[in-house]
């Protein structure tokens, strides 16, 4: 793998990116079988779907699954199935466009916008990004605290240093990075299952709660408490994660694929489907468990678990969590905290990397996008920790908003990329999504952005005391 630092000695930092494949280094990199069973080629092609995934299982939705389980029970069971079919549809919709097009959503906006256009779509995502790195800035955080009793300003310190970690992945091969974010994503399940398998939720609510119901949507809060509203974006932001939509459009991309053969696309996009169905059906299970957790263990005492430490002292706790509270189960949190963090850790800079180079035709070494990510990450978190002595439960909150700020941000990712894969001049009469995947994409679209318009009028309102 040839270092990018290299390529052009004039210009070490900031260089051009001026070959047109997206993550250059290992696009095209992992030969896939043109024979063989099902089950060959599925595993051949398993991998990218899980780098997905783990946006839709880092931390910032542990305090909107869990909070939202401590507050409503099982109701928004619904919102997180429901935003888990968004997920699956849109990132369909972002790995076919890296197949078939051969360039992931950074480099299709930027090539078919103006760039006035192109910058502020760039900063938009650049802002979810950070949004993104702020969770898993404050997730590693506590559970480097919770863990080893650091004090909170020198555990959130210490995630600066995380960088060192992905640029020794990266010295593996990206195969092997794969292969680490699924024994991660396997860590999270496992743990969630053992601990809500101890909670012995109520079966007949539980399910019920996957059906939808109109007063997800209610803006009313409860005392100290989230909104409906708030809590349903916070879900679907922590779910729908708009960074991801620009990662799997170019990690779709490093296998190796027959380009002249249409019928080699077309099984290079089924196994992408399945690979990426598969995983984020795991995640969609892990988001599950998280707010069955809160519902079965935390309901009644949702002003007792609004953060990760509560969280942590609860399982602990047979006053709040019952019987089955123990230091252990406390342990087992917090590791799988930490694991949920560091893996956000590895797809954050990848997506970093793709968006630079795909808005702005800009590259620069790994090392310095993640500081530069992890720095303008660290800012608001430091900034809170000071000026509240360390309060977990301000770090939490300034995590929800991170989470409804992506929500906020996820229709400027949306329109492109339902745009683009619906246009057969763009994609090929084959390759163009169906109308009725179309119509569906736009109506949700639709539903986000007035959804979101509510909750920023509703942010509004509290602010100036409405």
């Amino acid at each position: 793998m040839q270092d990018s630092t290299s390529v052009n000695p004039k210009h070490h930092l900031v260089q051009n990116a001026d070959d047109t494949l997206s993550l250059s280094d290992v696009n095209s990199s992992i030969e896939a079988p043109k024979d063989g069973s099902f089950w060959r080629k599925l595993l051949a092609f398993s991998g990218p779907g899980a780098l997905v995934a783990v946006g839709y299982m880092d931390p910032g939705n542990w305090v909107t699954s869990v909070g939202g389980g401590a507050q409503y029970r099982y109701v928004l069971l619904s919102v997180v199935l429901i935003s888990s079919l968004i997920a699956m549809m849109l990132q369909y919709m972002a790995g076919k466009l890296g197949i078939v097009k051969q360039e992931d959503l950074a480099q299709a906006t930027r090539d078919r916008t103006n760039k006035p256009g192109g910058i502020a779509l760039w900063i938009m995502t650049e802002l979810a990004l950070m949004a993104t790195d702020i969770a898993e800035v404050i997730g590693g955080a506590i559970a480097l605290h919770l863990l080893f009793g650091w004090s909170m300003i020198a555990s959130v310190l210490t995630t600066a240093f995380d960088v060192v970690l992905l640029l020794l992945l990266m010295k593996f091969g990206f195969r092997k990075i794969e292969a680490i974010v699924m024994t991660l994503i396997i860590t999270i399940l496992v743990i969630f299952a053992y601990l809500v398998v101890l909670s012995k939720p109520e079966l007949t609510a539980l399910f019920g709660g996957y059906l939808p119901q109109l007063q997800d949507l209610s803006s009313a809060s409860p005392i100290g408490g989230d909104s409906k509203l708030t809590l349903t974006l916070g879900i679907i932001g922590a779910t729908v994660m708009p960074h991801n939509l620009y990662l799997h459009s170019s990690i779709s991309q490093t296998r190796k694929v027959d380009r002249n053969d249409k019928s080699a696309i077309k099984e290079a996009v089924r196994f992408m489907t399945w690979d990426s169905n598969i995983q984020l059906s795991l995640a969609f299970v892990i988001n599950s468990l998280l707010l069955i957790l809160g519902a079965a263990l935390f309901f009644g005492h949702a002003d007792k678990v609004g953060t990760f430490g509560s969280m942590y002292n609860a399982l602990g706790d047979k006053t709040i969590a019952g019987a089955v509270a123990s230091p252990i189960l406390s342990t087992l949190f917090a590791v799988a905290l930490l694991a949920s963090g560091q893996n956000s850790t590895i797809t954050g800079t990848l997506t970093g990397e793709i968006i630079m180079e795909g808005f702005l035709h800009m590259r620069i070494p790994m090392w310095l996008r993640r500081v530069v990510t992890r720095g303008l990450a660290l800012i608001p978190v430091v900034a809170f920790t000071l000026i509240y002595g360390g309060a977990e439960d301000k770090l939490d909150q300034l995590l929800v908003y991170s989470q409804v700020f992506l929500s906020i941000a996820l229709p400027f990712a949306m329109a492109p990329l339902i745009l683009f894969t619906s246009s057969k001049k763009i994609m090929g009469k084959e390759f163009a999504n169906p109308m009725w995947m179309t119509v569906l994409g736009w109506i949700t679209f639709a539903v986000l952005t007035v959804l979101n318009i509510q909750l920023v009028v509703q942010i509004i309102g509290q602010l100036f005391g409405a």
